[in-house]
């Protein structure tokens, strides 16, 4: 009986504990994959912090206020034997307390009010100074289309901005399209979340104050692949970004020992969806390749952009991506091989 009663204890305890380990678990995977909000990159996320920062300390207060009352009046006025069995003194109605916890939520609550709403604003200005760089931001199911049209580049899944510093700003505004369903782009260390519904555009700005690499995450429920969209920003140095932005701009290189490949691309109707640019693929159901390899990953910055894995890939999409649009082909290993061989020289 002992023991089946601490097996019971055991079982409630990890019942409790649980959802506590699962929070830790879910809070350790953010921080890893730099998505936290507390470490802000830029002035959008930063106005974000700073109101978080306040609603906290006004909450903290709040609790203290309240639970400090709570526990004064529970010793103050606990009863003891002589009480037992005496009615307590009878309160009705007190003007200043009535009115101090009225006019005092009001006043809260219109001080949180104004500092949202200069918040919103800040985060909804779409051009926050002359000279800010466009990027045309287009959600599809379930990867990102980069298109910045002052510079005649695409490119897919991993957007290259330059970074701000207090001598030259580098804002950077984000026109927001959807291709299919809502998506939502949400950057947290460089800025708010923004909905992308097809049919009407939005907008967003951000700045990147230092360099690196920053996730995000599709934050619009958008399909059985949704949790899979992610998002790399990948902030460099104006001299970085330059070169960048000339190496995107270059069409692709056509390399005679890789012809083989070549052809399974443009026989296997790999043309239809995908763009090439200097070829005569120009599809735009799937990601621009032109200069695939420059990219740190694939599948919408899920899986590391290797000849391996673009080799199971090709093999069969939907194991590496369940549900994704990219159909099989049913490619022999000979032509996948081939394939991977063009696809690499892609650069």
């Amino acid at each position: 009986m002992v023991q089946r009663h601490r097996h019971h204890q055991c079982h409630r305890l990890a019942a409790l504990l649980s959802p506590i380990a699962f929070v830790l678990v879910a809070a350790q995977s953010v921080f890893a994959a730099n998505l936290s909000t507390l470490d802000p990159a830029g002035p959008a996320s930063e106005s974000i912090l700073n109101l978080l920062m306040l609603v906290t300390a006004i909450s903290a207060v709040i609790f203290v206020a309240v639970i400090g009352t709570l526990i004064y009046c529970i010793v103050r006025f606990r009863e003891t034997s002589a009480q037992a069995n005496s009615e307590p003194p009878q309160l009705y109605g007190s003007a200043p307390i009535e009115t101090a916890w009225t006019v005092g939520p009001i006043l809260i609550v219109f001080v949180l009010a104004l500092v949202i709403v200069r918040t919103v604003v800040e985060a909804r200005q779409a051009d926050p100074q002359t000279g800010a760089m466009t990027v045309r931001v287009i959600g599809h199911q379930w990867w990102w289309e980069y298109v910045y049209p002052d510079q005649s580049v695409v490119t897919a899944n991993e957007m290259h901005v330059p970074v701000s510093s207090p001598n030259a700003r580098r804002p950077i505004h984000l026109r927001l399209e959807s291709a299919d369903v809502i998506h939502s782009f949400w950057a947290p260390r460089l800025a708010g979340k923004t909905d992308m519904i097809p049919g009407h555009p939005n907008d967003m700005w951000f700045e990147a104050t230092q360099p690196g690499v920053f996730h995000g995450q599709c934050a619009e429920y958008c399909g059985s692949q949704h949790a899979n969209m992610l998002i790399r920003v990948v902030a460099e140095s104006p001299a970085e970004f330059e070169q960048w932005l000339a190496a995107q701009r270059n069409p692709a290189v056509d390399t005679p020992a890789v012809a083989a490949g070549r052809e399974v691309f443009f026989t296997r109707t790999c043309s239809n969806c995908h763009a090439i640019r200097g070829t005569s693929a120009t599809g735009t159901v799937g990601p621009d390749l032109t200069h695939l390899m420059s990219r740190q990953t694939i599948a919408a910055a899920e899986i590391p952009n290797d000849r391996k894995n673009l080799a199971a890939w090709l093999a069969d999409p939907g194991a590496m991506k369940p549900s994704c649009r990219m159909p099989d082909l049913k490619l022999s290993p000979a032509q996948i091989d081939s394939l991977v061989s063009y696809l690499e020289t892609l650069r």
